[in-house]
């Protein structure tokens, strides 16, 4: 297993540390996951100082942040000097990115947020590029004998003289289920594909999807996997989940990890439970997954024993390190943000 050594200085860095500041970049919604790093804080005697990054001036997460700032849109060649001035400004010492499109410009920039003494808690490019490339996800996961339904491109489904509806199509670099469909014909395929960037086709697997949480820490070391059967997912993120102790699952997840290497963090790792029993993993994610409250609920709490080692302590984990059967029912929290007053025109009816 390829292990994270780009920034081993991250281990004990804060050693003797009181306060510690964490960046949150692209934080949108991640509330509840915040608010799990600030509850990890007081057990380890320590303070957490919470800053924000969002490209959009009102977001939820800003609401309870100590300090938030406005930064250019992920794409922009901007993005990532706007982040390093934040760090260097403020004297960030941990900077965690939410959502995919950041990951991998962040990956190649990890030694430069490193040169300023902020451990980027995002694992190797290598790792982001074959996670966020379902092709090349597809060939990892067949490479190292992992289950995983048959993909094609676009173009090598078209060459298919046979076909065996229903198969699954989504971008070959999309998230959050954007451009998601099920095919169940020739018209389906012809009709929809052209619609989608850069399509791929999936075999179609019936089954419960699941999601795991794999804690890797700092090092690229799995050390604990928490699946959650989806129950309910509405527009890409889950709203019902239930943890779920399956060994086979369980260890697929490790499985996954230790054949990535070089990761850090969490990762989520998406799969489907088949009918027949079969585990058959469809995607990988390098990063906090949106549904990731659960997990830490549930028991393992991640936030702490990322922060413990970066203060240089050993947290005590254990391969099942959570509650089985427990739910997450997701809904909507309002913030109430006072604004510049706009000036509207209208007449009287």
């Amino acid at each position: 297993m390829k292990k994270y050594t780009g920034s081993a200085s991250m281990f004990g860095a804060g050693r003797g540390r009181r306060q510690v500041r964490i960046l949150f970049t692209c934080a949108g919604r991640r509330v509840e996951l915040i608010r799990a790093f600030m509850r990890a804080a007081s057990p380890l005697g320590i303070k957490i100082v919470v800053h924000t990054a969002d490209a959009d001036p009102s977001f939820a997460a800003s609401c309870i942040a100590h300090h938030t700032h406005l930064v250019p849109t992920v794409d922009s060649p901007g993005y990532i000097p706007a982040l390093l001035k934040i760090v260097e400004k403020n004297k960030i010492d941990l900077l965690i990115p939410l959502i995919d499109t950041e990951l991998y410009k962040l990956a190649r920039a990890r030694e430069k947020f490193a040169r300023l003494s902020c451990a980027a808690i995002i694992s190797s490019p290598r790792v982001v590029k074959i996670c966020q490339d379902k092709l090349l996800a597809y060939d990892f996961l067949a490479r190292n004998g992992i289950d995983t339904p048959k993909t094609w491109s676009y173009q090598q489904i078209l060459n298919q003289h046979r076909y065996k509806f229903p198969y699954f199509l989504k971008p070959r670099k999309g998230s959050a289920s954007k451009g998601n469909f099920i095919l169940h014909n020739k018209t389906d395929l012809h009709t929809l594909a052209p619609r989608v960037p850069d399509a791929i086709v999936q075999e179609f697997v019936p089954g419960d999807e699941h999601t795991l949480d794999v804690y890797t820490g700092l090092d690229g070391r799995p050390r604990s996997v928490v699946p959650r059967k989806r129950v309910e997912v509405r527009g890409g993120e889950v709203t019902r989940a239930l943890t779920v102790n399956h060994p086979g699952i369980i260890e697929t997840g490790f499985k996954v990890a230790e054949a990535l290497g070089e990761c850090v963090g969490v990762i989520t790792i998406q799969l489907f439970l088949a009918f027949d029993g079969r585990i058959r993993v469809i995607e990988i994610n390098p990063r906090f997954g949106g549904g990731v409250p659960l997990a830490i609920r549930a028991g393992a709490n991640f936030p702490k024993w990322i922060l413990a080692e970066w203060l240089g302590r050993k947290p005590r984990i254990r391969e099942v390190n959570f509650k089985a059967g427990l739910m997450m029912l997701r809904y909507h929290q309002a913030f109430f943000k006072q604004t510049k007053a706009t000036k509207t025109q209208g007449r009287r009816t």
